[in-house]
């Protein structure tokens, strides 16, 4: 709807799309919450100031880590409560809050997605100190979970397995109105050392052995990737029977193989080593996104940022969203001390490769703003905000132009109010406002009403767009003041 005539320009222009996200990590307390040991109110306060500055630095999305070990930061009748959250594992928050879904709420309240990070098959990390209790699966399912190094492992090749971390995942897609599910580069484990100081093998004779029994013909290292692969292939599929519109992002080690591409000579095997045939599940599309995790800098030769992100886009097949990982936290005067224009000129790299966006690890870089980071790109990359890029292969039907009622208040004051227009899948509305002849910064929220107040009567327009859950924007529905 356009309203009123004169010189101005009717409609604003577009928002820029661009993917831009931080991991919110919570094993060992990397990001959230910060200790075992704080208050139900104390963990909400963090978690809003997380939001907060996400959104003040027009990031448009939170990757927050709910199973990292077998366990669970939200309500879940299949597995304990984590230890990172209440410092015993097993043990509910007190008084009672569900951490998912108040962080979904108020994400989404100021226009940032909200993406779920699992783990499939990690069953217990070091960092744990406390017991672990009877209903972990070490526990009710012995059989099915290794011992590796210091960590605990779930069998991937046991088909209980993969049925309990679909089952998981699925249960979260079901009861929590979530954006995105996301997996890292976790599968089977990283090599880890004897005490001989060699490399061990995975101790998965037992569920080899029932697979060749009973017919099956594949060597051991191939057999272990098709098992990652069913897995990768059945949570997709899954997630899209349930909510179609909820993403599903895959972020692995950020080198196929070393060699590919050639000058590439160092790094994680991670095809050999992991069992991850990355590079099969991009190019199938078992993904709605992909962020491999290019973790090294610009000008190092070994493993060259501009050299990997090149190879990757290469993969993309079916025309899925690459995202590359930032390793954002290596800012941090503690670690690699590298100054902000490095992850700077990896945005831009990326920008500039035809990518539509950036995974940063982690969210602690901007909370403590290693380097001048937070601000450095506040003032620069991300001064304006974006909105994240739609996804047709899900859905590519534009929402109506929302409703707008406006009423006015006198005194050069406005209430206005909107609602979808026969469409049920809006999540978030692009809400722009208009000072005499020029339009404002656009701002992404999932309010349904606004009231102005301009001294002056200054606004004189303000336009309002849907946008639903796979990213599609409706037309502006523009509404005049004066």
């Amino acid at each position: 709807m356009l309203a009123g005539p004169g010189s101005q320009i009717l409609t604003p222009p577009p928002m820029p799309r661009e993917f831009r996200a931080a991991w919110v990590a919570t094993v060992d307390n990397i990001d959230w919450p910060s200790k075992r040991t704080l208050s139900v109110s104390q963990q909400k306060a963090e978690m809003i100031r997380i939001l907060d500055i996400a959104k003040g630095m027009n990031l448009n999305a939170i990757v927050l880590q709910v199973r990292p070990s077998a366990d669970a930061l939200y309500q879940s009748k299949l597995e304990p409560w984590s230890e990172y959250l209440t410092g015993q594992q097993g043990k509910a928050p007190s008084p009672y809050y569900d951490p998912l879904e108040f962080a979904v709420s108020e994400a989404h309240k100021r226009g940032l997605e909200l993406h779920c990070w699992f783990n499939p098959y990690r069953a217990l990390h070091p960092a744990q100190k406390g017991p672990v209790v009877a209903s972990h699966i070490s526990k009710t399912n012995p059989e099915i979970v290794r011992r590796y190094g210091s960590y605990l492992w779930m069998d991937p090749g046991e088909p209980e397995v993969q049925r309990r971390s679909l089952q998981v995942v699925l249960d979260v897609v079901k009861r929590y109105d979530v954006d995105g599910v996301h997996i890292d580069d976790y599968f089977y484990p990283y090599k880890e050392k004897g005490p001989d100081g060699k490399l061990m093998d995975f101790p998965d004779d037992r569920s080899f052995r029932r697979y060749r029994s009973g017919g099956g013909h594949l060597a051991r290292d191939d057999w272990r990737r098709k098992n990652v692969d069913d897995f990768i292939r059945d949570l997709y599929s899954g997630i899209k029977q349930e909510k179609r519109w909820v993403k599903f992002g895959i972020s692995p080690f950020g080198i196929y193989r070393p060699g590919y591409p050639a000058g590439i000579k160092a790094g994680v095997d991670q095809y050999a080593d992991l069992y991850a045939d990355a590079r099969r599940w991009f190019a199938e599309g078992w993904c709605d996104y992909f962020t491999p995790q290019l973790y090294w800098p610009i000008h190092q030769t070994a493993q060259a940022y501009p050299a990997l992100l090149d190879w990757w886009l290469a993969q993309n097949q079916k025309g899925r969203h690459l995202w590359p990982g930032n390793y954002t936290s290596l800012t941090s005067p503690s670690e690699k001390n590298w100054p902000a224009q490095e992850v700077a000129d990896q945005i831009s790299i990326t920008r500039q490769r035809g990518a539509n966006g950036n995974v940063h690890f982690s969210m602690k870089a901007f909370l403590q703003n290693y380097n001048g980071i937070t601000s450095h790109l506040m003032n620069g990359l991300y001064a304006k905000p974006a909105l994240v890029p739609a996804s047709p292969w899900l859905d590519d039907r534009a929402p109506n132009a929302p409703k707008v009622d406006v009423e006015s208040m006198g005194d050069n004051q406005w209430s206005l109010k909107w609602r979808p227009d026969g469409d049920n899948d809006v999540r978030f509305y692009q809400i722009t406002v208009q000072v005499g002849e020029k339009w404002g910064t656009p701002s992404v929220t999932s309010a349904d009403n606004l009231k102005i107040k301009q001294p002056s009567g200054a606004v004189t327009r303000v336009a309002i767009a849907a946008i639903d859950r796979t990213g599609n924007e409706s037309g502006q529905t523009v509404v005049r003041l004066r």
